[in-house]
């Protein structure tokens, strides 16, 4: 019985020093994935998209809001002299108004969300399959996004592959925002 709990313990050793190897040749790797995305030409391409969108709704906007400004002015202009039955036909009319603004700002809200996600889903898969691409070629088991706001509670001893994803990408040096140089790490 004791040979057998011996050569248990024996295996459970070899199993654990198995698993602590393997961990070890862990290659981690980190970029920070609020930067590279938007140093892609398609995210720029996108954006624009988004800007001529976004203005095609607030143009819009403003044309219904201009619209029931002078309904109002006209209102109020004339209601001493409006016969009762007017005066309410126009009270709700310019209260359907209303009505009909805000319920284009709510659409138009969620039609701008939905939009956006459209146009930046096939730009993250783009980056992402570049990423996986660079573990890959570069024998990373973890690439970790270091992104202000991302739940990354310790960013690991690893590289910061941001570049290599750049060269995958064709992204070139001019177009990436200058940013200062990281402090060495202190030992």
């Amino acid at each position: 019985m004791t040979s057998m709990i011996n050569k248990s313990l024996i295996t459970l050793a070899f199993i654990c020093l198995g698993v602590f190897a393997s961990n070890a040749q862990n290659k981690f790797g980190y970029l920070d994935f609020q930067e590279l995305m938007p140093e892609m030409a398609e995210y720029k391409k996108a954006n624009t998209e988004m800007e001529g969108y976004g203005k095609q709704l607030q143009d819009e906007l403003k044309k219904m809001y201009s619209d029931y400004e002078r309904k109002m002015e006209e209102y109020q202009k004339n209601q001493g002299k409006m016969a009762d039955a007017i005066r309410e036909m126009r009270e709700k009319e310019l209260k359907d108004m209303q009505t009909r603004i805000q319920e284009f700002q709510e659409t138009a809200q969620s039609k701008m969300r939905e939009k956006e996600q459209e146009l930046l889903k096939p730009i993250i898969e783009k980056a992402k399959l570049a990423i996986a691409d660079v573990a890959k070629e570069s024998g990373y088991t973890y690439i970790f996004d270091s992104s202000p706001g991302t739940p990354l509670l310790y960013k690991p001893q690893g590289d910061d592959v941001i570049n290599l994803v750049r060269k995958k990408l064709a992204i070139t040096e001019t177009a990436a925002p200058a940013k200062p140089a990281p402090a060495a790490p202190k030992k």
